[in-house]
């Protein structure tokens, strides 16, 4: 009996100290935060896009994401409810991330600027980012198109984004051909 509480008791300790020894391993597939992202409005917006961006399956880097916003940001996508309603919904970016987190790792949602304006006075700025939006990059149509109304804030040495004001295009509002690249210009 007494070998038996023993052997039962290096068991479990051993699986503690293996466990223990396992949580302090990092997983090898987390996201890294790379602060240099927020330096130029151009890196901005295209870390934005990669952020959210992915095939199905594939986790998005939710801390980046985040390392983008201002304290007080607010993500507010518009559109027409089922009555045909105009609506709009103000969220943090954690309430995005717990609203289309999952849903965009199990669907594949890849999100391309296809063309941008930008005005700027100071330090505020406001960027017009006309989206493409497709399930997997090997698709050749989009899904869903419309624009993104950023606002920028460079405070710190660093821009913030202090809002994203979204709505996609429908057949009763279509996106304007000056939101829309130039034929024959390639946008990156």
């Amino acid at each position: 009996m007494k070998n038996t509480f023993i052997l039962a008791f290096a068991l479990l300790a051993s699986s503690f100290i293996l466990g223990q020894e396992k949580s302090k391993e990092k997983p090898q597939n987390t996201p890294k935060l790379d602060t240099t992202k927020v330096y130029t409005i151009d890196n901005m917006i295209k870390t934005l896009y990669g952020s959210i961006s992915g095939e199905k399956g594939k986790a998005r880097n939710w801390k980046q994401f985040k390392y983008l916003f201002h304290k007080d940001a607010k993500l507010i996508p518009s559109g027409e409810n089922r009555e045909g309603d105009f609506k709009i919904r103000y969220m943090s970016p954690d309430d995005y991330i717990k609203s289309s987190g999952k849903w965009l790792v199990q669907n594949g949602f890849i999100e391309k600027e296809i063309h941008r304006e930008i005005q700027q006075f100071g330090n505020l700025v406001h960027v017009f980012s006309t989206y493409e939006s497709y399930k997997s990059a090997a698709d050749e149509k989009p899904f869903m198109r419309g624009i993104n109304s950023i606002q920028l804030l460079f405070d710190n040495n660093r821009w913030w984004i202090v809002n994203i004001y979204w709505t996609n295009e429908s057949r009763y509002n279509p996106i304007p051909k000056a939101y829309l690249p130039k034929l024959g210009v390639k946008n990156e």
